[in-house]
């Protein structure tokens, strides 16, 4: 498979951050048009669901720790589930057409199966994260000058 702490060096390389970000931006356009625009509680929280797709990845990829990471992907996951909710509602409403709607749920679920295979691949690795990787820090020696300690 893939060395995900490795070979990503930034939460914006992660595919489903990627195609979450996207669809936190379509979602957000199709809130400004027609009756969406006005049913301002279901825009506060189909968009803030979507846009908590994303954040829950980058926090959990920043924090350095696999576990924390699969944690903050379980709550990706989750937030993904509210989203495929809400589009339920935006289409009982007739905010969206059922067209939109199987477009934008086939997208969230593909977003889910995403994080469903990246936390089963943490889950497995063995990793514990980056911020387990010993690494050499500055120290400052108190006569204006930084040292190395490497210990």
């Amino acid at each position: 498979m893939f060395n995900v702490m490795a070979t990503i060096k930034t939460f914006e390389e992660i595919e489903a951050w990627q195609q979450a970000r996207s669809l936190a931006g379509r979602i957000h356009k199709l809130t400004q048009e027609g009756s969406f625009a006005r049913d301002f509680k279901l825009i506060n929280q189909i968009n803030g669901a979507s846009g908590s797709v994303m954040d829950n990845i980058a926090e959990g990829f920043e924090r350095g720790g696999t576990r924390e990471f699969v944690q903050f992907l379980s709550i990706a996951k989750g937030s993904a589930g509210e989203v495929r909710s809400q589009l339920y509602r935006a289409m009982d409403r007739s905010h969206i057409t059922q067209e939109t709607f199987y477009e934008l749920k086939s997208d969230v679920i593909i977003i889910s199966k995403l994080l469903s295979g990246l936390i089963n691949y943490l889950n497995t690795s063995g990793m514990k994260g980056s911020k387990f990787i010993r690494e050499p820090s500055e120290v400052y020696s108190g006569d204006g000058l930084w040292t190395l300690n490497l210990e």
